[in-house]
């Protein structure tokens, strides 16, 4: 399938071919008819990528303090291939469009095939030929709907929100700053709310438009002689019962010039992007005036429990979600409430999208709504996309199911371009990263289905997805008797683990994850210092928050901070002291979202050896991330963020210090390709995966049970 894409770095934009969406739990396939071109999002998103590389760093100096942060911490190579990830990527475009629906995933009861729908969200509802789209964020259209209207779904959700925050009653005053497309929007639902509708916009032209469609009962320009006293008779002088900001601006103009024209005690919605930093005196402060943001289609926006798994927000306590928004909006349309036909100024046929964005940055022409219309007559397909022509097979065939931040920054530039290793496929969620990644590293293909990387020319394969869906694709790649490399960890239910272990006694081929902090070259040092003794173990982790609604700390998705990290950690352990964790306890600092994310385990291993493991969420990012220390038998060491070991005995401190940190990513990637070389030579042995892997379980269950040891 065709799909609209284009490079941060280049701004090269181009319609290319793309494997078919994967359809998952709860999402429908949709075939779009239109899309909307959101002149104010994406355009500033295609002007920015066509800065040189000094614009866009000054438009971005938050990113770029990142960058320098990166470079600090992980040195140039690591920051190198993050920033390049970022910008040679093929970027999805669009976020509003409207189609047929033609699969359903699991779960989905609301929509059949056939059915017409619009759908919202950057990622999902993108310039493309299909999408695949979550349930939440996709409405049904009743059958004879028009489809080029009905791809405003996103647009209209967003006015709709600015509007219910400002919170009218019938025959109140609102004054919209901003007659773009989003104040066009809003100031027709207003006006079908029976709310009296002053319209103001620094464009003669934006004014125009709204008065000759009847879209405002009032139009000024900014300019306009004696505008606020024009405002102040229009609402009897009283002022406006609120003031809607819809432009897009740096200027402190509308914020301030709403505080000028509302009524004491009235409201500011801010639905643009503007800055609010108001002056305090003589009106807002005077006044009392209340300001109110909106936030993009309403509640349930960026909640992954609402968006990613459809779980929807009782209508009794939440009476309008971002979908029931859609929902109202197109019924507006649909009972001809509103008529936003006027706001399409142009329409492009969907090859000739380039020339739509050439407009929208050039301005060339005034516009206000641009669709772009699909050709329903091409053939779409789900066959694997060559990327690589004559790309030849090794001893070694590797596939990728997964390519997100860490496989392109530390695995997959990580494998030797060796005769003895061939690269077949590459699967992500998106077709555009399948594709990138298939390109830039020359596998032969970017896949559309789990198929076409379970097949027989692929016998090694990697999985780097989000942590829900390790386990079910390890017992997948065993089942079709392929070797493993999962990235932590290993999978997030016990069923699993049992699953893997008797799948991968009867496969016969090996299962490797991610731990490469005990392949890290300081790590080789540290190992062959202590020898065999018995030894005590403190490893502290200055890990940092993150947010609660990350997928990361979602249990079903991301199974928490302990098994989706600590992991590393009790691993590390494991290798250090060269036996297997026996008993476990833990506590973790309470916290109201019950996070579990701060924490101390003690851990008793085979041999005698203890260690302890401090992973803390609740400290500085002044402090450096991780620090160990070891004791045995009359040695010290002390191990700094992977950049610094100490080693103290008889005799002077031995010290080894690196000019980058190194966490042994590449040596774990070859470790475990030479070991499948060999044939038979295992990178970690399979039992120490096992064990790390309960015990991960058995923190879990330690902290529920207030910090009990527990066998594992």
């Amino acid at each position: 399938m065709q799909q609209l894409t284009q490079k941060l770095g280049s701004g090269d934009m181009v319609i290319q071919e793309v494997p078919y969406p994967q359809l998952g739990k709860g999402m429908v396939i949709v075939k779009n008819h239109y899309s909307i071109i959101s002149a104010g999002t994406e355009g500033s998103t295609v002007v920015a990528a066509r800065k040189s590389l000094i614009g866009k760093a000054k438009e971005r100096p938050q990113q770029v303090k990142q960058v320098i942060d990166t470079l600090k911490k992980q040195g140039p190579v690591q920051t190198y291939r993050a920033v390049m990830k970022k910008l040679d990527a093929y970027s999805p475009l669009g976020y509003s469009c409207a189609g047929e629906v033609i699969e359903v995933g699991e779960g989905v009861t609301e929509f059949e095939v056939g059915d017409k729908v619009a759908c919202a969200g950057a990622g999902y509802a993108n310039h493309a030929e299909i999408v695949a789209v979550p349930i939440n964020l996709c409405v049904k259209l009743n059958a004879d709907s028009n489809l080029k209207d009905a791809a405003y779904n996103t647009l209209g959700a967003i006015s709709m929100q600015g509007v219910r925050q400002a919170d009218l009653r019938l025959g109140e005053s609102c004054v919209v700053i901003g007659l773009g497309l989003l104040g066009q929007l809003a100031a027709l639902i207003l006006k079908a709310s029976g709310v009296n509708v002053i319209g103001v916009d620094v464009s003669d032209a934006a004014v125009k438009q709204a008065i000759d469609n009847q879209v405002v009962d009032l139009g000024l320009t900014r300019s306009a002689a004696g505008i606020d006293e024009q405002i102040l008779n229009a609402t009897g002088g009283h002022g406006a019962d609120a003031v809607i900001i819809a432009a897009a601006t740096s200027s402190l103009d509308p914020i301030n010039f709403a505080g000028s024209i509302a009524r004491k005690k009235g409201k500011v919605v801010v639905l643009g992007a503007v800055p609010t930093g108001f002056d305090r005196d003589p009106h807002w402060y005077r006044k009392e005036l209340e300001l109110k943001m909106a936030c993009s289609y309403g509640p349930g926006r960026y909640d992954l429990n609402y968006e990613e798994k459809g779980i929807d927000y009782p209508l009794p306590y939440v009476r309008w979600t971002e979908k029931r928004n859609m929902e109202a909006f197109q019924h507006l349309i649909a009972s001809n409430k509103i008529d936003i036909g006027y706001l399409t100024t142009h329409e492009f046929d969907f090859e000739n999208a380039k020339d739509a964005f050439d407009l929208v940055v050039s301005k060339s022409e005034p516009f206000t709504g641009i669709a772009l219309k699909y050709n329903l007559n091409n053939s779409i397909t789900k066959e694997k996309i060559v990327t690589a022509e004559g790309s030849k097979l090794g001893k070694i065939n590797i596939s990728f199911i997964g390519a997100g931040s860490y496989a392109q920054g530390n695995l997959l530039p990580n494998i030797p371009e060796t005769s003895n290793i061939g690269r077949v496929g590459v699967l992500t969620n998106t077709g555009t990263t399948s594709k990138r990644v298939a390109e830039k590293f020359k596998f032969q293909f970017c896949a559309t289905q789990e198929e076409d990387v379970l097949n027989d020319n692929t016998n090694t394969l990697f999985v780097a997805t989000r942590h829900d869906s390790h386990g079910p694709y390890v017992l997948k790649g065993l089942e079709n008797n392929k070797h493993v490399f999962v990235e932590k960890p290993l999978c997030l239910k016990e069923e699993e683990l049992d699953a893997i272990i008797n799948a991968r006694s009867a496969a016969n081929t090996q299962v490797m994850v991610g731990f490469n902090r005990r392949f890290s070259p300081l790590t080789t040092k540290l190992k062959k210092a202590l020898g065999n003794n018995p030894m005590t173990m403190i490893y502290r982790i200055n890990a940092g928050a993150i947010p609660k609604d990350n997928w990361i700390q979602d249990m079903e998705i991301g199974g928490g901070r302990v098994l989706g990290e600590v992991c590393h950690f009790i691993d590390y352990l494991t290798y250090l002291n060269g036996s297997l964790p026996t008993k476990i306890s833990a506590s973790a600092l309470p916290d109201a979202n019950q996070l579990n994310d701060t924490l101390n385990i003690l851990i008793q291993f085979e041999n005698g050896s203890s260690g302890v493991i401090g992973y803390y969420a609740n400290g500085s990012k002044a402090l450096t991330k991780e620090y160990v220390e070891v004791f045995s038998a009359g040695m010290s060491a002390t191990l700094h963020d992977f950049k610094m070991l100490k080693i103290f005995g008889k005799g002077k401190p031995k010290k080894h210090k690196l000019l980058n940190q190194n966490k042994g990513q590449k040596e774990m990637v070859n470790a475990f390709l030479d070991g499948l070389l060999k044939e038979g030579q295992l990178a970690i042995p399979f039992e120490d995966i096992v064990a790390v892997t309960k015990a991960s379980f058995k923190v879990l269950e330690s902290i529920k049970s207030g910090g009990a040891q527990i066998d594992i």
